[in-house]
């Protein structure tokens, strides 16, 4: 990989990051990053097939980190970083929350909670769509969910902010003294789930934290470092995936008006438009694996023990499977896209990212006739995270 191609090298602006997939894809599809210390992946199929097959790229990264107490702890019950076997039975106990029977059961919840946020802002004539609405939705639904406060949330809000808003790393794995800096920002965290965790096996109730106490895998239950990795993955990214879609679907609404002149004629246009804000602006835009014997991707060897980052957007923009990718098309049919993965770790709680955001949107749009972004907006490192910070918004109340 030449100078300059690198990832570090690109610019923390989403056009930046854009037009390196565009340039990659065409030129170095599958590229060796020295300086990071990992393969780049950017083209569609290249992705789908490294994600379909967890024998040959482990999602287990634990091996090469640097020994860190906190986030040793975190992964114990982090199955989003295992592999098959364990990896499938710790996902089966997590999947009964997410069930589309159990998810399609929240929709009141959600739809009351929209309002009652909504509500606090009625008639202003402009609000952080983030603040008011896109962060607080999801995270007091995981809350509830999990059995914690929601009245918690702007600690919820912390830990997630600091974890989300840390700098790009210049390595792929990161030195002692980066691991160290995560591992203060998770004891906080840690400690609250803890907490929580030893206050439902004394006083069960009906949520998720009980569930996982009394369940029993291979004959054996889960102990309490276990159950916090649990627990803090759903926090963290239970909400983070909702809020980001949120305001990226604000932002295409904003910038392409006929589409949200046309969804606004028709409702039940909104899911498939979020399917193609989804695509067009996926909110988590890389993933990582690690090589467990010598693979081929895209024509190319790659040894047992290296790292490859899948980088989802670039395939979401891949035009050999998405004609016209760089338009934003609501109707788009088919809309294959990867933004929740693909595979064994497709994400866990797409179903209910889709029903939180599609409600959102609706209620939204019912409620304000005019909405546009105004100044003062800030957004992720579009190299770590596809979204809106702050969204200030002005708008006209119905």
């Amino acid at each position: 990989m030449g100078t300059g191609t690198g990832l570090v090298n690109q610019p923390a602006t989403f056009e930046g990051v854009v037009d390196w997939y565009a340039r990659m894809r065409a030129h170095d599809p599958v590229s060796w990053d020295e300086q990071y210390g990992a393969y780049h992946v950017f083209g569609y199929d290249d992705i789908q097939a490294v994600l379909s097959d967890p024998a040959t790229f482990s999602s287990d990264l634990t091996g090469l980190m640097p020994p860190q107490a906190e986030l040793e702890l975190f992964s114990r019950g982090n199955f989003v970083r295992m592999d098959p076997p364990r990896h499938d039975k710790l996902r089966r106990l997590v999947s009964k929350a997410f069930t589309p029977r159990v998810v399609a059961e929240l929709a009141p919840r959600i739809t009351t909670i929209t309002d009652e946020l909504l509500d606090d802002v009625a008639g202003d004539p402009g609000f952080d769509l983030v603040q008011t609405l896109a962060y607080p939705l999801p995270v007091t639904v995981i809350a509830e969910l999990i059995g914690v406060p929601a009245a918690d949330r702007a600690e919820f809000r912390r830990w997630a902010d600091s974890l989300l808003n840390a700098q790009l790393p210049e390595k792929v794995i990161p030195d002692q003294e980066r691991l160290n800096q995560a591992g203060e920002r998770m004891r906080a965290m840690i400690d609250y789930l803890l907490a929580h965790i030893r206050q439902r096996r004394a006083h069960p109730a009906a949520d998720l934290t009980t569930t996982l106490i009394a369940a029993e895998v291979d004959g054996e239950h889960l102990t309490d470092e276990e159950i916090v990795g649990f627990l803090g993955v759903l926090l963290i990214a239970g909400h983070i995936t909702t809020t980001t879609l949120l305001t990226n679907a604000v932002w295409c609404l904003d910038t392409h008006r006929d589409a949200a002149a046309a969804v606004r004629r028709d409702p039940s246009k909104i899911p498939a438009m979020l399917e193609e804000v989804l695509r067009f602006r996926s909110p988590f835009p890389r993933l990582a694996r690690l090589t467990t014997t010598e693979a081929t991707v895209g024509g190319q060897r790659i040894a047992a023990g290296k790292i490859l980052m899948p980088w989802i957007a670039s395939g979401n923009r891949d035009e050999r499977q998405f004609p016209h990718a760089d338009r934003f098309d609501p109707d788009r049919n088919p809309n294959q896209h990867l933004a929740f993965g693909h595979g064994i770790h497709f994400c866990i709680g797409a179903p209910l990212a889709r029903l939180e955001a599609r409600l959102a949107t609706t209620i939204l749009l019912e409620r304000c006739r005019d909405i546009e972004i105004a100044d003062g907006a800030e957004f992720y490192d579009p190299r770590m995270m596809t979204g809106a910070r702050v969204l200030p918004l002005t708008t006209t109340w119905i």
